[in-house]
């Protein structure tokens, strides 16, 4: 489960985010939509806790910067980092070092083959293309099977491949149980596997609904879009 009551964000003078609400059940996946610049990925990170912010954030039921709480949380975000000096197996392996994993290195290669990494696995991250970054940053961030995985446009880079990949990947981490928020401006890539949706414009919550309603009233999602995001 994840909570978000009145989050509100400046940088310096300028209101990023205005008083942001919003609630994705375990075993949902939600979709956080907007045009470049509507404050997705500062309420991506503050979620996360690299932000510091107005309002609450609630991880499973924890305060989001509580130790219990990163405990539960996996994030991916919109520009991958590696360490330049560690492989690609390394990477894994320093998570799993991090978060106290057993038994996590069948698990570890099985998502090296899915998004074909595994003839890259000794390959230092300062060699990686842009794609195979953000490859493997998706790895990193689920290799713990996290409850709550957060997704900053995570679909950036990848080849045709990977995209599919990281589809079926979200659904099964979805049928598992996992909360996820994933964060895009690219409406027509997700529309396919979310079970709800928030409109993001002008640093607020312009629009909100859930696939269930939207089937049932017959809801045409991307018209509502281009209608909120090209008003003049």
């Amino acid at each position: 489960m994840l909570r978000i009551n009145e989050l509100t964000k400046f940088y310096g003078q300028t209101c990023a985010v205005n008083n942001v609400s919003l609630e994705v059940p375990a075993g949902c996946i939600s979709i956080l939509l907007g045009p470049n610049g509507a404050g997705k990925s500062t309420v991506i990170k503050s979620i996360a806790g690299l932000l510091r912010y107005s309002g609450r954030v609630e991880i499973s039921g924890h305060e989001n910067k509580s130790v219990e709480a990163k405990r539960y949380l996996g994030y991916v975000a919109e520009f991958p980092a590696m360490y330049e000096l560690l492989t690609v197996r390394e990477h894994l392996e320093f998570i799993a070092r991090a978060y106290k994993l057993k038994d996590w290195e069948d698990r570890a290669e099985r998502l090296l083959e899915g998004f074909q990494l595994t003839d890259k696995a000794d390959k230092l991250g300062s060699d990686l293309s842009k794609g195979m970054q953000q490859k493997l940053s998706i790895i990193c961030g689920v290799l713990p099977q996290p409850k709550v995985c957060l997704f900053d446009e995570p679909l950036v880079g990848l080849d045709p491949h990977a995209i599919k990949e990281f589809k079926n990947l979200v659904v099964q981490m979805r049928d598992e149980g996992c909360t996820i928020l994933i964060s895009t401006h690219m409406i027509d890539s997700v529309k396919e596997f979310w079970d709800s949706t928030y409109i993001m414009m002008d640093g607020k919550i312009a629009y909100h609904t859930t696939r269930e309603i939207a089937e049932e009233m017959n809801i045409d999602i991307e018209k509502i879009f281009f209608d909120i995001t090209e008003k003049k």
